[in-house]
This record gives structure tokens, C-alpha cells and sequence, in this order.
């Protein structure tokens, strides 16, 4: 059997009878079952065969085309498109500049550290045309990546080096999860995971007498691993039960006042505004029980079991995937400082632990390869999730942490590895502003609908089809990545595709420095090889590593991290704040001027919330059967659906009051679009939520009364295209208002996996 790696897991691949089985790595104690999507994706129909290129841009050149994503596409021979492709690259820039390219390519295509497309499209922009206009954070975690440095550190310090999983089964008491610790979302890592603890370790830690709190609309957002009490918030209300549970333990006076006065900065000013000196508002427990829901005396309760245990909080990516997404991220850690936690082993505050199979890991001896991707001469850059807003307001300004920047104006955008129209909100807005180019680029391996919404498609080899290194920085299993099956029609490597435009724009050598892939390969774990030598380990050839098949890393010592470091030696481990010290407010944030996001942590209620016309919130949460919408044609995907649609959950008295049974095909709508998902009916959530997980491919279609909708249930109509503040401008796409009403018209097709392409020869 051949190994493989894939965000999902690792696992071992065989043909049996010309047909492709996988299995789990047998070292992994609970493997993912998404990786039974690929053996019936590796030849499915929706693949991209040949390179296509559209009609109307070849009938009317680049340009602005409203029929962009309307249109058909003509088969082309790779030496024209590529010589065409050349053509408008070399175009494009002679006339205005490296900086009207927006190298996209957020996305999550392969574990394999150099088939990464992000990493080689970027590189091949800049070492080719000199630069491109990139984009910063990302959908999972943009008000947090920018939010976090101004509290306490980065994302890598916070989220990947600080408390692990060992540490929570031998130390921790009570784990307050805000937005629970689902095993769909840390099941998955970028780089590839071999095993995947975090149920288990949860597990034993409850078997110890460690509480798990799930503090979530949806009662699923923990396993019954776990043994959990669920208090079933609000929405996007979880600042509010923080400050209540603050205020309780300040009001007592059960806070940590030492640890308060040793490691932070700015608690008068935030004490200010928790006891109502400031407003007149106290944030007290009954004020909080009136906005998110959960009876006061239960948060009372619940604050004052915390005094004296150790406490870990921990705050998930979908709550900061909301309008003021900042805000809980920020009082997450609040809170842990008021209880004096922060540091200690198995307490304090981790965030995102959960979130990604990457978090609550040791950290790898031994850096792991990666694809450099050369410098950058183009300084223009926008947060990911404001792509729609650069498109259709060329020129205009943008807050953007603490900076007053411009939309630059893009004529050509270049997509490798990724699928805005799973990622981005509003799908009907993000359609137009792609019809604002003169040219959009795509490699992909499927007609998703990005490919469908491009001028040139290039049919490029999935994982399988290639050879490649698994690995990341939290696992110590390096993966030789065998090729499994040859490429499907004429698909080609994104590598191979680079080099030959750079060959044709004269910037071959500097792209690919004179190495083939496998020469790459062997260059890259070069590295790895002589890391482990530097350590006096074993360090394997690289024909060796091949051979085997994978190599153990060793790994670091679990430390604590930074934050360990700064408990300790406050002054002598001082954080990369202006004090030095964690900042409970923050005159760098308040000098801002930013009214959604002000100098401490605050309650501010939602632009967007239920009214009699949307009376339920959507909850458009990651899928558990496949990552993002990556393979959703897949066997595994598929057999989840229901008529050919995605599941929408509801609970059975929201049900019933609309006459709605379970496996009814139902419309959710609002007054940003629509779409259809089969219901299933529920009381493991809140009565005003509806749950729609991303991922299912837009499918637009059009209902009986000439209503635009998507027949397979993208979530995506639905969510407004917005920013979390002026301060991050994340992506808001978690929660949304709709009304669902029962479908009774006779169902449209689904058409989202029809290849629009000519079969190939």
C-alpha cells in the first residue's frame, strides 16, 4: 500500500481489481472518515480534463463581461492557452502595473508541503511579474489574527504553542468552551494529521472529574466524550455572558487582583465600563441573562464554581466569525485573567483549542519543509474576506487596523488551490464583482463554481496524482506522499503549468531555480535531514525516507509556550504589547477612533438580528462530511445528502409551527437570497436557530414564481458580506437571519457536479 497524507488524516492507498481502496494509518486512535471521499472522486465526472477557455472571452478579449460565469467554454490545446495566457500576463502588466494582479488561491487543495497552490502560485507572481496584491488572515480566523497581537500575541503564540491536550487530561478542572470544541473542526489540519487525539483526551479528562462546559446554540458542539453541561446561548451573545460571569466575580470580590495587577494593563478603564460607572449599566448577570439567554442565577452559578480550580477558556473561530467578532475574543481573555489562570498548565486561555487538529499539540524539533515564495515588490494588500469589495470599488477606502488603505484596481485575478464561492458570503454579489475583471485565471480539478465563473481553466492533478511531502509543525510524522494514480486526461501539476508560462515570460530560472519536482522534493527535505543531524538523530536519505514511506520527528518539551514564560518572568518574558503586559483595554485600539471596536471588550449588540420577517438565526457552520466543500462529490458527502441537498437542522417546535416534517425540502430565505436543504428535525439546538452547514456547491437555479435560489444548499446566498469591525474586516459569515418555509414546488435539478466541458478523448 502507498502512504498519503490529506488534511483529514493520514492513510494508506490500493488498488484491488482496478478499484482504489484507503484506510486509515493504523497509529491513528479515531481517523476522519472524509477520506472515503476519494476514492470515487478521483475519476469523477465533474474533474477538469482539458484546459477550457470561455467563449466570450475569446470572442471579445479581456474585459468587464456580465456573462462571466453565464457562459460556455471552448476546449483549448495547452500550448495555445498557454501562449494566450502569456499573452494577457505580459499584457496586464505592461500596462498597468504588477499591482492590478490579485493573487487569490486561499484555499486548502493539498497537504503535500510542495504541490501547495497557494505556495506556488504566490511564488511564481513574484519571482515572474515582480509581485501581485495579496490578501491577509483569513476566513476561519479574521478577527482574531489582527485582534489577538493587540491583547496578548499572535495567533501561532495563542492558538498552536500554549496549552496542549496532555496537559487538560492530567491538570484542568473546568474547560469553558465558547462555542464548544466540535471533533468535525479538529479533525482536520492543514499539512495532515496522523492522529487524532483530542477525543480521547477528552475523555479521560472528564474520567478524571474535569467539567466541560458547551457554551453553544448547538448542543452537538461537543462529543459525549465529554459528559458536558450545555448552556444553549444566544447567538453571537457570548461577550455578554462573559462580562456577566466577570462581573459576578468582581462584585464578590473573588477576582485575581494579584495576578490582574502583575500581568495586565488597562483594568481600571475596563472595570470602568463592567460596573456600569461609565454608562450607567452594570454587566451584571441579570443584565446578561436578558441578552444571551441563559438564566442568571445559572451564570452566577457558574462564575462562582470557578473560584479556586484550575480553568481553561476557550474560545472557538465561529464565534469571531460574527458582526464584532473581536469582542469575545478579547473578553475570552478577560475573563482568564480575572480568574488568574493564564500560564498555568492545562488553564488560562487557549484560543481556538479545538478548532484545528493543529492546536493543543507539541510543536515539532525539526522545522518542516516549505516552499519559498520569493519577495513580494507590490505592497497592496486587503483583508481575504473584503474580495468583493476590492472588485466592485476600485479606488475606495478602507479601515483596516488602524490604517486608512485604498482598493487597489484589479484587471487580472490568478485562483490555484481554492473556492471563494464556498469561503466568501453573498454569492450573488461576489459573482458580480468577479464579471468586473478583464481576465480571472483558475487551476482547479473540479467544475466547481469558481472554475464555472472563470475566463481560463486549467485542468491541474489532484493529491493522488502527484508526489509530494506531508507534513506540519504540530505532528511529528513526515508523510512520503506516493503517487497513486496517474492524471486524469491532460491535467498537469500546478508547478508544471508555472514553468511553463515562466518559460515563456522569460522568468523560468528564477521560478523554478533549474529543479524538476522530484529535484524539489529532495531539496526541500534537505532541510529536514539536516535539522535532525544537527540534533544527532537519525537522519535518513532522502531515497531512504521514500522507501519507508514516513519518519517520526521529534518534538519539543510542553512548555507553556510564551505564556508560561511571561506568568514566570513577567518582566523578563514581556509580551509584544506597548506594556509589556496582557491589555485588558488598549489605548493603541481606542486611539483608533473605531465605534465597532472600541478600547476594551464591550457588548455590542448585531447590525442583523431575528425580526417577525427572518425570526431565526442561521448557524452556517463547517460540515462534518467533507473540508470546506472540497470533494462534496465525493461517496461520503453524498450519502449525508437528501434528495440530492445539503441537511438544514431545526429544532422540532420551529418545526411544527410551520408545518414542517422531517426530510420536507425547505427554502431558507432572507432578503440577501435563497436556497433549499432537506430538514431534519432536532431538540439538541435552540428553538431560534437553524443550522445549514457551508459546503455544498452553489448550484443557482431559479423557483416557479422566477425567484433566484440555490437548489443545493449553499449557505452562502444567505450571509451578508460584511465585516467584523473596522478594526479586522473578518469574514461575518457564521450567522445570519432567515425565515424557512416548507417547498412544495416541484424540485429543481442539481446540477452543481454537470462537467460543462465535452468528454475527453
Amino acid at each position: 500500500m502507498l502512504s498519503h497524507s490529506a488534511h483529514w488524516g493520514v492513510f494508506r492507498a490500493a488498488w484491488d481489481g482496478g478499484r482504489l481502496t484507503v484506510q486509515p494509518h493504523p497509529g491513528d486512535p479515531d481517523p476522519n472518515p472524509i477520506i472515503d471521499n476519494l476514492p470515487s472522486a478521483l475519476r469523477h465526472p465533474v474533474r477538469v480534463t482539458q484546459p477550457m477557455v470561455r467563449r466570450g472571452w475569446l470572442a471579445r478579449g479581456p474585459g468587464p463581461d456580465a456573462t462571466r460565469g453565464l457562459d460556455g467554454f471552448v476546449p483549448m490545446a495547452w500550448s495555445e492557452v498557454l501562449d494566450r495566457l502569456a499573452a494577457e500576463l505580459r499584457r496586464v502588466k505592461d500596462t498597468h502595473g504588477a499591482e492590478a494582479v490579485f493573487g487569490g488561491s486561499y484555499g486548502w487543495s493539498s497537504a503535500g508541503r510542495f504541490h501547495h497552490a497557494q505556495s506556488q502560485v504566490h511564488r511564481f507572481l513574484n519571482t515572474v511579474l515582480g509581485g501581485y496584491v495579496r490578501s491577509v488572515n483569513s476566513y476561519s480566523a479574521g478577527a482574531s489574527g489582527p485582534m489577538l497581537p493587540h491583547i496578548m500575541g499572535t495567533m501561532e503564540e495563542v492558538a498552536r504553542r500554549n496549552v496542549t491536550w496532555e496537559q487538560i487530561v492530567d491538570h484542568t478542572d473546568v474547560v469553558l468552551a465558547f462555542g464548544g470544541m466540535a471533533l468535525k473542526n479538529s479533525r482536520v489540519a492543514s499539512g495532515g494529521i496522523s492522529r487524532h487525539v483530542e477525543r480521547d483526551a477528552m475523555r479521560q479528562a472528564a474520567a478524571r472529574g474535569c467539567r466541560f462546559v458547551n457554551i453553544s446554540p448547538l448542543k452537538t458542539d461537543l462529543p459525549e466524550e465529554a459528559a458536558f453541561d450545555w448552556l444553549p446561548v444566544v447567538p453571537g451573545t457570548d461577550t455578554a455572558l462573559m462580562l456577566g460571569m466577570v462581573h459576578q466575580l468582581v462584585a464578590e470580590g473573588r477576582h485575581d487582583r494579584a495576578f490582574i495587577a502583575s500581568h495586565c494593563d488597562g483594568w481600571e478603564a475596563f472595570e470602568a465600563y463592567l460596573m456600569g460607572r461609565d454608562d450607567g449599566v452594570p454587566k451584571s448577570c441579570d443584565w446578561a441573562a436578558g441578552v444571551c439567554g441563559i438564566p442568571a442565577d445559572t451564570l452566577k452559578a457558574l462564575a462562582r464554581s470557578l473560584v479556586g480550580k484550575r480553568v481553561l477558556v476557550v474560545v472557538a473561530h465561529s464565534l469571531q466569525r460574527a458582526e464584532h467578532g473581536e469582542q469575545p475574543v478579547w473578553m475570552g481573555a478577560v475573563l482568564a485573567c480575572a480568574l488568574g489562570q493564564i500560564g498555568l498548565p492545562g488553564g488560562g486561555y487557549n484560543y481556538a483549542l479545538g478548532t484545528l487538529a493543529h492546536y493543543g499539540k507539541r510543536n515539532n524539533a525539526v522545522a518542516a519543509p516549505a516552499l519559498p515564495q520569493g519577495s513580494n515588490g507590490v505592497k497592496d494588500f486587503i483583508p481575504v474576506a473584503r474580495i468583493s469589495d476590492m472588485l466592485l470599488n476600485p479606488g475606495q477606502p478602507f479601515d483596516y487596523n488602524g490604517q486608512r488603505r485604498h482598493y487597489p484596481h484589479i484587471r487580472l485575478a490568478y485562483w490555484a488551490g481554492g473556492n471563494p464561492f464556498h469561503h466568501h458570503q453573498d454569492l450573488q454579489r461576489l459573482a458580480e464583482a468577479f464579471r468586473r475583471l478583464d481576465t480571472f485565471v483558475v487551476h482547479e480539478t473540479a467544475w466547481t463554481a469558481t472554475a464555472r465563473h472563470a475566463d481560463i481553466v486549467l485542468p491541474c492533478t489532484m493529491t493522488l496524482e502527484r508526489e509530494d511531502i506531508g507534513g506540519t509543525p504540530t505532528d511529528p510524522m513526515l508523510v512520503a506522499m506516493r503517487r497513486v494514480a496517474p492524471p486524469i486526461g491532460q491535467a498537469r501539476d500546478d508547478y508544471d503549468i508555472f514553468c511553463s508560462l515562466a518559460r515563456r515570460l522569460g522568468g523560468l530560472e528564477a521560478f523554478s531555480e533549474g529543479r524538476s519536482s522530484q529535484q524539489w522534493l529532495r531539496h526541500l527535505y534537505a532541510r529536514v535531514q539536516q535539522g535532525l543531524q544537527a540534533m544527532d538523530l537519525e537522519a535518513p536519505d532522502f531515497d531512504t525516507f521514500w522507501e519507508r514511506g514516513e519518519l517520526m520527528l521529534p518534538q519539543k518539551p510542553d512548555d507553556g509556550g510564551l505564556l508560561r514564560a511571561f506568568r514566570d518572568d513577567p518582566a523578563g518574558a514581556r509580551l509584544a504589547t506597548p506594556s509589556g503586559r496582557i491589555q485588558i483595554s488598549s489605548p493603541a485600539v481606542a486611539a483608533f477612533g473605531y465605534a465597532d471596536c472600541p478600547g476594551h471588550p464591550a457588548w455590542l449588540p448585531p447590525r442583523h438580528a431575528p425580526d417577525a420577517t427572518h425570526p431565526l438565526w442561521l448557524v452556517a457552520n463547517q460540515p462534518h462530511t467533507k473540508l470546506h466543500s472540497q470533494l462534496d462529490f465525493g461517496a461520503y458527502s453524498q450519502a449525508a445528502k437528501r434528495q440530492g441537498r445539503e441537511v438544514c437542522t431545526m429544532h422540532v417546535n420551529a418545526a411544527r409551527a410551520r408545518g414542517i416534517r422531517e426530510g420536507d425540502i425547505v427554502r431558507l430565505f432572507n432578503e440577501v437570497g435563497a436556497c433549499l436543504a432537506s430538514a431534519h428535525l432536532s431538540t439538541d439546538l435552540r428553538e431560534d436557530v437553524v443550522q445549514l452547514p457551508t459546503g455544498a456547491w452553489y448550484d443557482p437555479a431559479v423557483d416557479a414564481q422566477g425567484r433566484p435560489l440555490c437548489a443545493h444548499g449553499n449557505p452562502n446566498v444567505l450571509t451578508r458580506d460584511i465585516g467584523t469591525s473596522s478594526l479586522a474586516q473578518g469574514c461575518a459569515g457564521q450567522l445570519g437571519t432567515v425565515q424557512v418555509e416548507r417547498f412544495d414546488e416541484p424540485l429543481p435539478p442539481i446540477r452543481a457536479f454537470d462537467s460543462p466541458e465535452p468528454p475527453a478523448a
